[in-house]
């Protein structure tokens, strides 16, 4: 086997494995911003601060928006692999 056929099937495997990470990623997410737009109004909503153990209250609103544009995002991301 050549060499340029073994890179290629290296990056072959790399690429699936990172479709395969951003796939479930994607299922993550979608469970985050299902479980958000069917909580109830006086629910409160909290968000952790990046790199560390500390919750902050949130609006719900602002939250679920980000979610579906961290979602949104992710889904691009796939589509351009």
């Amino acid at each position: 086997m050549s060499s340029k056929s073994r890179d290629n099937e290296d990056n072959l495997e790399g690429q699936s494995a990172v479709k395969e990470e951003l796939n479930r990623k994607i299922k993550e997410q979608k469970v985050v911003v299902d479980e958000l737009s069917n909580l109830k109004k006086n629910r409160k909503v909290y968000i952790q601060q990046r790199n560390s153990n500390i919750f902050f209250l949130a609006d719900r609103g602002q939250a679920l928006g980000s979610s579906k544009k961290e979602l949104d995002n992710m889904k691009k991301e796939l589509q351009d692999i």
